[in-house]
Order: C-alpha cells, then sequence, then structure tokens
C-alpha cells in the first residue's frame, strides 16, 4: 500500500482539494446570497409602494415546501429550514425593520417560538403580559405578536381566547413547540441544590422527576421560566426549571435535561398581526361565535361544516363577559376564509348566531 501524498503541514493533499472545492461552494453561497439580497431590496420597495405586508406567511410556507421536495436527503431538511429561516429573517430585516412582540422575559418558550418563526435578525420587544403583546399590535408599536394559546398537558390559554372577543387583531401563523425542561443552576451538582424554582406549570410538569432525584428540596413559584433562571443566577444553592436558552442567556449549568415527566408536551403558540394572509392550500381558520340559548342551537351551528364536508380540529367555549350565563364558542376549521366551502358554511352560520367574528386564515403548522 503506497504512500498518503502529504503537504507541508502534514494533511493529505486529497483532503486540502476537497477543502478548496467546499470553499469555492462556499464563495459561490455568499455571492448567491448577495444576489438574493439585491432582489429582496427590490421587492421590499415594491411592497412599500403598494403598501404590501413585508412579513407573509404563505410564501413562507411555499419556501418551506420547496425545500422539502428538493431535498435530496444528504443534508437534513430541518437544518436546511433552519438556514433559510435565518435567510429569510435577514431579507425581512433588508426590507423592513419589523419589530416582534412577545409574552416575555427572554428565554421564555414564548421567546423561543418567536425566534423559530422570524430567525434572530429582527428586533424582539418582551412583554409582561398576553394584553400588552395584543395592544402592541393594536396600536402599531409592534408588526407582530407571539402569544401561547394551548398545551398538550395543562389546555387552552383562555387569557388568550379572551384577549380575541374585543381586539382587532388577527391570527396570521401558529407554530407548535416541544417543551423541554431542563434543571439549571450556578452549582456543579444536584447535592449543592438547596431549593427550585419555576413557573407552577413547570413545576407540575416535573413533578415525578423532582419527587425521585431531589424529594427533600422545597419548590418556589415564578411567573415564568426565566424569571426563574435570573434567580438561580444569583443564588448559587438555587435551581430553576427552564429552557436550554435560558442556561445561555443567564450562564447556568445543566444539572439535567429532559426532566418532564411526559414526552409529548408541546405547546401551541398564535403569531398576531394585521392583516389576512394569503391562502396556501393547506389552511387552517379560527373564528368565534356566541348563539341564543335555545335547544339545538350548537347542532345547528355545527351542520353547516358537516354539509360542506369541512373538518373542526377544535371548538372551546368560554364565559362571556358581556352577559351571565351566555358563552363564547371559539373554533378552528380547516380551510381558508376564501375557499368557497367554508365561505358558504360561514355564511349558513352567520344566519344562526348573535354574532360571528373570524379571527384569521392562516398556514397550518407542521406539527
Amino acid at each position: 500500500m503506497g504512500k498518503v501524498e502529504k503537504n507541508d503541514n502534514a494533511v493529505p493533499v486529497e483532503l486540502n482539494k476537497l477543502r478548496d472545492r467546499i470553499t469555492d461552494i462556499d464563495r459561490k453561497i455568499i455571492e448567491l446570497l448577495e444576489e438574493r439580497a439585491t432582489l429582496v431590496k427590490k421587492v421590499g420597495e415594491l411592497k412599500r409602494k403598494y403598501g404590501l405586508p413585508f412579513y407573509s406567511p404563505d410564501r413562507e410556507k411555499k419556501i418551506y415546501k420547496m425545500i422539502e421536495e428538493n431535498s435530496s436527503g444528504d443534508f437534513p431538511v430541518k437544518s436546511l429550514k433552519n438556514i433559510f429561516r435565518e435567510i429569510m429573517s435577514a431579507s425581512i430585516k433588508l426590507e423592513e425593520p419589523l419589530t416582534i412582540s412577545y409574552l416575555g422575559p427572554e428565554a421564555t418558550f414564548t421567546h423561543q417560538a418567536a425566534i423559530e418563526r422570524f430567525g434572530l435578525s429582527l428586533h424582539y420587544l418582551a412583554e409582561e403580559s398576553i394584553e400588552d403583546v395584543f395592544m402592541d399590535v393594536e396600536h402599531d408599536r409592534a408588526d407582530f405578536g407571539v402569544v401561547p394559546i394551548e398545551n398538550s398537558i395543562e389546555g387552552v390559554v383562555h387569557y388568550t381566547l379572551d384577549m380575541f372577543v374585543n381586539s382587532s387583531v388577527k391570527i396570521v401563523s401558529e407554530i407548535y413547540i416541544d417543551i423541554k425542561h431542563n434543571l439549571l443552576s450556578k452549582a456543579r451538582s444536584l447535592e449543592e441544590i438547596k431549593a427550585i424554582y419555576s413557573h407552577p406549570n413547570a413545576l407540575g410538569q416535573c413533578k415525578g422527576w423532582i419527587k425521585k432525584h431531589l424529594p427533600n428540596v422545597p419548590l418556589y413559584e415564578t411567573v415564568s421560566t426565566a424569571k426563574a433562571a435570573r434567580i438561580a443566577e444569583k443564588d448559587p444553592t438555587a435551581a430553576a426549571i427552564a429552557s436550554l436558552a435560558a442556561s445561555k442567556i443567564y450562564n447556568l449549568n445543566v444539572l439535567a435535561s429532559g426532566i418532564e415527566d411526559k414526552t409529548n408536551n408541546t405547546t401551541r403558540f398564535l403569531v398576531i398581526g394585521r392583516q389576512i394572509p394569503k391562502p396556501t392550500g393547506d389552511d387552517k381558520t379560527s373564528f368565534m361565535f356566541s348563539i341564543k340559548d335555545r335547544v339545538g342551537a350548537l347542532y345547528e351551528i355545527l351542520s353547516p361544516f358537516y354539509k360542506n364536508k369541512i373538518n373542526l380540529t377544535r371548538i372551546e367555549s368560554r364565559p362571556s363577559r358581556q352577559k351571565s350565563w351566555s358563552y363564547i364558542f371559539y373554533v378552528d376549521v380547516e380551510g381558508h376564509i376564501e375557499d368557497e366551502k367554508l365561505k358558504k358554511a360561514l355564511e349558513e352560520v352567520e344566519k344562526l348566531t348573535v354574532f360571528l367574528k373570524i379571527l384569521g386564515s392562516y398556514p397550518k403548522a407542521n406539527n
């Protein structure tokens, strides 16, 4: 077997040749991104001229679909989507530097969801309440907002539903995030932990792990997992149950990861804006309605969807704030408000309701 030819740095010549080819490809990628940026700026000028939205969930979905259809499998599709998410984020900033409001503080799962949708290039505004996020979007302090709507274990976030009653904002997108809890601390071992802090939901979702590994450590509730991380940052005997992002932001050690008792813990988030996106062919529509209290009223309301073969994916009722013992129903259905079948069904429903309000039509997330 012959010797492998090496260069002066003792690296095989063949390896250097491959690296040179990769460098050439990298240069081409940069050139293409620069060319893309030039086109993006022109797109921004046209959007500004015609008053079109700078973030288009329908366009975003088409790009992700293109990635899936053109991927050969050698480069992971999820990684490709992450790369393009940042390309799109930087592109939006070139068109118009958008502001994204979210239920904070920084390093919460809502913050994670916002970044997953919009990337790292845009400006983020952390708010203390869901109401503040809605107000930011309504009063043009933010272009879009991100709020939690439901969790696979804890159920619906009722405050978010209630905000839609009097708000003019529209749902423009949805995001699903797998909730992974981690035990974070300045300490280097579990034996050093004297207190555990976190949001009540997180504490409840990890109670089995805590009982097994730290049964005698007292638990303290905080308004958010990020608040817990801030406490742990200042107290070396304290631990926080929070996201991996919090460990980086607050410089905490990860003493244990994936400590949630149930692995199928997913939270759905909504992106709210001021305009309904165009249909993509794979959409969801959300609306609310109220009906007169009479026998068979709800059955009559749901019948048009059955007749038009429209699938209902969720229905939730909430007490009305306007009148005692009356209820508002929140519904998600498949389809876009511009689809003829759905349009026809909603026209029939409107005749049977006290009021009907469309909350948004938006691309379905691939959860």
